[in-house]
């Protein structure tokens, strides 16, 4: 079991950049693939991006590829969204997932963060 803690949320500007963390609680982070996902009001809950256990392999969705990178750290418990060239339509509360598997996917976590807000003004 793992408690996930966003933070790193908060309102920017069009074009501009965020970095979120995800702080992961226990000694077992490295077992666990990881993911964001977002989700707006009155929206379904999207995926975002994903790494591996390793952090060797990534992978996002169109919508953010290209301007979303996702990447962990193992020895500090965190796994990062970095966020540029944000858009409006990039505004939801932002999530962390834990899958404990050796590969991630788009939908199939154990374990969820409260979530962080970002909001894009244009």
């Amino acid at each position: 079991q793992v408690q996930l803690v966003e933070s790193g949320g908060g309102l920017v500007q069009a074009g501009g950049s965020l970095r979120l963390s995800c702080a992961a609680s226990g000694r077992t982070f490295s077992t666990y693939a990881m993911g964001w996902f977002r989700q707006a009001p009155g929206k379904e809950r999207e995926f975002i991006a994903a790494i591996t256990r390793s952090g060797l392999a990534t992978y996002a969705a169109d919508s953010v590829k290209g301007r979303f990178t996702i990447s962990r750290d193992n020895a500090k418990n965190t796994v990062y969204l970095q966020m540029n060239s944000l858009k409006p339509e990039d505004t939801a509360v932002y999530y962390c997932a834990a899958r404990r598997a050796y590969r991630p996917n788009s939908y199939d976590y154990d374990y969820w963060g409260q979530g962080t807000q970002v909001t894009v003004s244009s």
